[in-house]
């Protein structure tokens, strides 16, 4: 039996999203079918999209939250009516997953990134044409989408759904790469790479850690603005100041103990590696150009004992941390909604231009469904 969902489809690298009817499989004894009410736009969506990383015609989209719709046999963690955010899929019983680190999950590129179930099949089609979906074990760049147990977290009442899927990967990555991955300690220094939706959540993330001084590098004026009423410090405009580790050491002289990337700009990354004080951590999530070697110079490394750390996912289990996530924003420590935009999801190559364009922060798309 196949569904009717209108969804935003990828089928050529360089031309904008098309909207289309396509139909969705109904849900396998291990799936969940959700109704997506809201959806974010992740840089990683628009980089799959570029490098054509799932073949198309593909249905992206990994930001998902919206109301369960109907359960497969075997599913028991959810059921029709819950309110749901998902995330990324992890396989649950691999020795990452079952330490709690299921963002490395043996099977992690399967389940997230090859644009089909595991056994090989796609859930979606346009009459009769296969459509690549199962992106992050949902594709939600769609009225509906199909998930898994292990990547969907219920969403308590008196929150706004339609906002809490940005929690499932960028405000995940952002704040759980300083609270998580880096743990930074309260009185901590930090550098912060970037003004986007994972930069500022990492911003937040830093506030409720205690870190004494939050530096953010970030091009755009109003970014920057933004940065500093939620918590940072200090910014630094790349225009302005070109040296980023004089900048930097301006402000901490010794050098920061923590930096966290989320540019990707390898000269970004190597003039980081200079900001970093004695015994400093460097964490990246940025996308960097194929081939990018790791920044620094090694025995400068060895000689001030630096560590440069990669972080999927902020090192997130998102059982415990999205829920986590949740509290902090109900108590007003997490006010990821001020970064939000919202559009209807026919207006997503509109949106994605705004957001290219550093008017809006944090693209949210709504279905309508």
């Amino acid at each position: 039996e196949l569904m009717h969902v209108t969804a935003a489809v990828a089928r050529q690298p360089d031309r904008p999203f098309t909207i289309e009817t396509l139909e969705l499989d109904d849900p396998r004894p291990d799936e969940i079918l959700v109704r997506v009410v809201g959806v974010g736009l992740c840089h990683t969506d628009l980089v799959f999209k570029a490098a054509q990383m799932i073949p198309p015609p593909a249905v992206l989209g990994h930001e998902g939250a919206g109301i369960v719709e109907k359960v497969g046999a075997n599913v028991t963690k959810v059921a029709p009516g819950d309110r749901v955010a998902m995330t990324f899929r992890s396989c649950g019983v691999c020795p990452r997953c079952l330490k709690g680190e299921p963002a490395y999950c043996h099977t992690m590129p399967m389940l997230n990134y090859a644009g089909v179930r595991t056994d090989g099949s796609k859930a979606l089609s346009a009459n009769g044409e296969a459509v690549a979906g199962n992106f992050f074990g949902q594709s939600s760049f769609a009225t509906y989408a199909l998930a898994y147990e292990r990547n969907i977290v219920k969403v308590p009442d008196g929150v706004p759904l339609e906002l809490m899927g940005p929690l499932g990967c960028g405000v995940q990555t952002g704040a759980g790469g300083i609270m998580r991955s880096l743990a930074c300690e309260k009185g901590s220094t930090l550098l912060v790479l970037g003004g986007g939706a994972v930069g500022l959540s990492a911003v937040m993330g830093a506030v409720i850690q205690g870190c004494a001084t939050i530096i953010v590098a970030e091009p755009h004026e109003a970014r920057r603005k933004l940065a500093l009423e939620l918590g940072a410090t200090h910014v630094i405009d790349p225009a302005a100041s070109p040296d980023l580790a004089a900048a930097v050491r301006a402000i901490v002289p010794i050098g920061v103990d923590y930096a966290f990337d989320t540019t990707g700009i390898p000269p970004v990354l190597q003039a980081t590696m200079q900001a970093l004080g004695p015994h400093g951590v460097f964490g990246i999530v940025g996308i960097a150009p194929p081939g990018t070697p790791l920044p620094g110079d090694l025995m400068t490394a060895v000689t001030f004992g630096h560590t440069v750390k990669g972080i999927i996912e902020g090192d997130s289990d998102p059982d415990v941390f999205i829920p986590e996530l949740i509290e902090h924003y109900r108590q007003g420590r997490l006010p990821f909604d001020r970064l939000i935009r919202t559009y209807p999801l026919a207006e997503i190559n509109q949106a994605i231009a705004d957001q290219h364009h550093g008017d809006c922060v944090k693209v949210v798309l709504l279905t309508g469904a």
